[in-house]
């Protein structure tokens, strides 16, 4: 066994073989963790929280390694004397939890446009393509950046989002992804400005497996900003990406939606069920799902992808609690 953190750059190999998981490249994220263990080919993505190991997607690895690489996970947590908690699995990952005893709840969903169909013609469309035009208009201007050459100035607009999200708002983290960072390099930036000045930016990350492309990730605005900054930004990287023939754009996980989409795995946690629909109706101070729904459906995505939550046991108050500090929701 070898707890220890390999080199990144062969973690990004490891994802480029094996990650189908649209958001897998968070697992680059600075602070996470990477398991591997003799023999297997592959890696699991973790942070450390009290007397959890927070898993983020399922085993990294070569499907006759997944379940192997699961099991020596387990047991390095048993050495530690903690439990498991895994959150964003796909579909086949969360029959692979719950045919290992872990107790598996649906908790949202992801969403993904194919860009070889993608269109922003036509009546649907009206009211976004009017948005884009307003921002437009204003004086927009969305150019693709280098993310440590306006590190300065999309600090600040970072500063204002914040301060926009009310005094007790905390950036999320471990399900977000980074500016900077080891993996900067392989990520895209689109920043807008109007004047000059610096009024939004999206972050976008490669995606690799069954549908490979982007993921739009981190998202800012400063609060002055026009309606429709956000949408341009986005239409332009559409552009971009599509001009380049990249096959999607995924739009990413939001939790507490879709939960109705699909039955829930065999097995799930009926106390978990009812937390998870009562932050679905209740939580948008916790997490702005609605709102993050309304933005996607814009966009009008062909594909609706479940992810789920698995515990390892019985799921506890003090478990749940963990997992919402260690994304900083509380």
């Amino acid at each position: 066994m070898r707890p220890a953190t390999p080199a990144p750059d062969e973690i990004h190999k490891l994802l480029q073989r094996y990650a189908d998981n649209p958001s897998a490249f968070l697992a680059l994220n600075e602070r996470t963790e990477h398991f591997r263990s003799d023999g297997l080919d592959g890696f699991v993505a973790y942070r450390a929280s009290g007397r959890h190991l927070l898993q983020f997607g399922g085993p990294f690895a070569h499907p006759v390694d997944r379940a192997a690489l699961l099991a020596a996970f387990r047991a390095h947590a048993a050495r530690s004397r903690k439990r498991v908690i895994a959150v964003q699995l796909q579909s086949e990952d969360a029959r692979l939890y719950a045919a290992n005893g872990f107790t598996v709840n649906r908790l949202g969903s992801s969403y993904a446009i194919r860009l070889a169909d993608f269109t922003l013609r036509g009546k649907p469309f009206v009211r976004l393509r009017n948005k884009i035009s307003r921002a437009r208009r204003s004086g927009l201007v969305v150019e693709e950046a280098d993310p440590f050459a306006v590190d300065a100035e999309l600090t600040a607009v970072d500063r204002d989002w914040l301060r926009g999200k009310g005094r007790f708002t905390k950036e999320l983290a471990f399900l977000v992804g980074e500016r900077l960072g080891g993996a900067a390099a392989s990520r895209r930036l689109f920043v807008g400005r109007i004047e000059g000045a610096a009024v939004g930016y999206i972050s976008y990350s490669p995606v690799y497996g069954t549908r490979p492309g982007w993921l739009h990730d981190l998202t800012r605005r400063r609060r002055e900003a026009p309606p429709g900054v956000m949408e341009a930004i986005n239409a332009t990287a559409v552009e971009a990406f599509s001009a380049e023939d990249a096959a999607w754009l995924h739009l990413g996980f939001t939790p507490f939606v879709g939960l109705d989409s699909e039955p829930e795995m065999p097995g799930a946690g009926a106390g978990v069920a009812r937390i998870v629909r009562f932050l679905a109706a209740h939580g948008e101070k916790v997490y702005p799902s609605r709102t993050q729904l309304a933005y996607k459906e814009k966009w009008a995505p062909h594909v609706v992808l479940p992810e789920y939550l698995a515990f390892e046991g019985r799921p506890s108050l003090g478990a749940i609690v963990r997992l919402m500090r260690v994304v900083n929701a509380i």
